[in-house]
């Protein structure tokens, strides 16, 4: 089932018209979350980013679209495709609607979402082999639309096949200024000893929700010191442990970079402290 507009279709009856302006012009947003057996993760924080992503980009938010609006849509969807003991990838898409070619002739939305199943209920840590690189071919900007989940994703994409035809599991992304700015699915975190860095929302990386909950939770744990700071290219090779986060996956380690090896000791901690917060309903 899709949800369109807040009517229910199955997925072969749902249509997108051709003047979509998500389609055409990449004129949209989308908000990628995790349910747990009709338990949302992290909902007020996406919510809130979807929320100040569309004023950003001008977009005239519904009356009804209240948190409890939002949630329940999400919840009789999931509900209806027969997932609701089970964990699904929601996602919502707002895109403003036809009419205009690059200046829109109105700022009021459409939107949809969608529902897809996961395999696990909780958090795993992975022990494969995670190789990445860094993605030079193109760059993203240090600015505020870089941190929005836009639909104009094309670096990402890019380097995406960058990675698929040379055999590694992702890429880091740069931004003009030649920062490391995340990977191409997710907030990168870099630990040196006690010292735990990511890149900061000014350099252009995604406003990431897991990002946040990590922030949070390594607030409040004295023996490490966070940084929300810019991250060099060669800082990479000093490091410890490199991983990679987002609400999907969690917590993906990076096991090698060039001819660096890398650990997980710390990141298979976080991601102990993370499943049990989201057990507690924290």
């Amino acid at each position: 089932m899709v949800n369109i507009n807040g009517n229910l279709i199955a997925d072969n009856e749902a249509l997108l018209s051709i003047a979509n302006r998500g389609y055409a012009y990449g004129d949209a947003l989308f908000e990628t979350i995790r349910v747990n057996s009709g338990s949302i993760l992290f909902w007020e924080d996406h919510y809130f980013r979807l929320m100040a992503s569309m004023r950003i980009l001008r977009m005239e938010i519904p009356m009804n679209f209240t948190p409890e609006f939002l949630q329940q849509e999400i919840l009789d969807l999931t509900k209806e495709s027969g997932f609701m003991n089970s964990s699904v990838r929601i996602k919502i898409i707002v895109n403003r609607k036809e009419g205009g070619l690059y200046t829109p002739t109105v700022n009021n939305i459409d939107y949809s979402i969608t529902v897809a199943p996961l395999t696990s209920g909780f958090y795993t840590l992975s022990d494969t082999s995670y190789e990445v690189t860094l993605f030079k071919d193109y760059y993203v900007a240090p600015d505020l639309l870089s941190t929005l989940k836009s639909n104009n994703k094309l670096v990402n994409i890019l380097g995406g096949v960058f990675a698929k035809e040379n055999d590694f599991e992702n890429c880091l992304i740069l931004n003009t200024n030649k920062m490391v700015v995340e990977a191409l699915n997710g907030n990168l975190f870099l630990i040196k000893g006690n010292n735990i860095k990511t890149p900061p929302i000014s350099d252009g990386c995604l406003k990431g929700v897991l990002r946040t909950q990590l922030i949070r939770i390594v607030e409040k744990l004295p023996e490490y010191e966070l940084e929300e700071t810019s991250i060099s290219p060669f800082e990479l090779q000093k490091a410890d442990e490199l991983f990679i986060t987002n609400v999907i996956s969690g917590i993906q380690p990076i096991t090698k970079f060039k001819k660096k090896q890398y650990t997980s000791e710390i990141a298979k901690r976080l991601l102990g402290i993370l499943n049990a917060r989201i057990r507690l309903g924290d």
